[in-house]
């Protein structure tokens, strides 16, 4: 990771009194249309209320960077255990049913950790910010697997889940309300380069 960046663990009460500024690292990296914005608040929101949310910050320094103010977040990422339920788990654990039996699905999707998001501004994008955020989520995780959707592209997003063991489930999936074609990728825990377990702090960062 690039210096200058720290990696802050937040608990759930630590990361709704960032949601506003992880809404906005959310816009400028996904550039979704604005109507949207509320929706993606809401959904952050209800996701922080799950008992088994953890979330990791990128923090930026003071200063400027390229003649523009530091913002409050480099990039965040959280995820959460998938379980039945949850809009997210049920949709693509009933389609991988489907498509790749009852059992691969169970592998996969039983006994999960859902990455929900990852972003990174664009500035500080390409620097291993994604990569470091990706190995504190998912470190001393008691689930056997790690899962997630991403555009079905060749996008750089890909291309590092890919580099971390990631491999495409499905592809081609639509979700309701999009014709955006995504690929649902899974990676057994621990991931390559995760440290060992007693190396993540017992408690998150206050701040």
């Amino acid at each position: 990771m690039q210096p200058g960046l720290t990696l802050r663990e937040l608990d759930a009460n630590q990361f709704l009194v960032k949601l506003e500024a992880c809404v906005a690292v959310y816009a400028e990296a996904m550039n979704p249309p604005p109507e949207q914005l509320a929706g993606r608040y809401t959904i952050m929101e209800r996701h922080a209320g799950y008992g088994t949310f953890r979330a990791v910050a990128a923090v930026p320094g003071g200063g400027l960077t390229a003649g523009r103010p530091v913002p409050q977040l480099a990039g965040f990422a959280y995820g959460f255990h998938g379980a039945g339920g949850q809009w997210w788990h049920d949709l693509v654990s009933h389609a991988a049913a489907i498509m790749l039996g009852a059992s691969a699905a169970d592998d996969w999707f039983g006994d999960s950790l859902e990455i929900a998001e990852v972003h990174v501004l664009p500035r500080y994008q390409g620097r291993g910010t994604g990569l470091a955020m990706l190995l504190r989520l998912t470190d001393g995780r008691p689930e056997r697997a790690a899962v997630l959707s991403t555009m079905d592209a060749d996008t750089r997003a890909r291309r590092l889940y890919h580099g971390l063991g990631f491999t495409d489930l499905l592809t081609g999936f639509a979700f309701p309300g999009t014709d955006l074609p995504y690929a649902i990728m899974g990676a057994p825990l621990p991931l390559p380069g995760a440290p060992p377990s007693p190396a993540r702090p017992d408690n998150p960062s206050r701040w």
